[in-house]
């Protein structure tokens, strides 16, 4: 029997310290980055002390090994490079336990929206604006899902609701 405990092992009597669960979200981190609160929620489940969890994730916060702002910041990086806009973005940040103002900080950071939702626009449907009001609607579908809002949505189908005709 091993004086260490593994870090998927939920065994009552198993030996655990903070230490050990700082190895062990070590080793979690290493396979990808974690916001806090989503750490915490997997440390927790794997039977570990909710006092040894909070010691561990402070320590690591200290050495700047856990950066939600970072975190948040890397994750809009990477989904908008993904075609996702804004608000399924900070939909998935919200799940993951990140704060609004970070949220918000790393979305204001992020690309440029419309742009973006005319470049996302354009790959799934060419390069022709949308001929008449059923195809815009179509398109404006399509976007919304990927979480771009309503006036990003406006900009890249060229939609004023304001005007009488279908041409911008």
């Amino acid at each position: 029997m091993s004086a260490h405990r593994s870090p998927g092992s939920k065994r009552p009597g198993a030996i655990s310290g903070p230490s050990t669960v700082r190895t062990a979200a070590i080793a979690l981190l290493a396979r990808r980055d974690y916001a806090r609160a989503e750490l915490e929620t997997r440390l927790l489940s794997r039977g570990f002390a909710a006092s040894e969890v909070a010691v561990a994730l402070e320590e690591l916060a200290a050495a700047g090994t856990v950066d939600d702002a970072r975190y948040a910041q890397h994750y809009v990086t990477y989904h908008s490079g993904r075609g996702q806009g804004p608000i399924r973005i900070a939909a998935e940040l919200r799940r993951h336990g990140l704060p609004a103002a970070l949220i918000e900080a790393a979305l204001a950071e992020g690309p440029d929206w419309c742009v973006l939702a005319r470049r996302v626009r354009r790959a799934k449907f060419g390069t022709g604006e949308p001929e008449s009001w059923a195809e815009k609607a179509r398109q404006a579908r399509f976007l919304q899902y990927r979480g771009f809002s309503s006036d990003h949505i406006r900009a890249a189908t060229g939609a004023d609701p304001e005007a009488g005709s279908i041409d911008p």
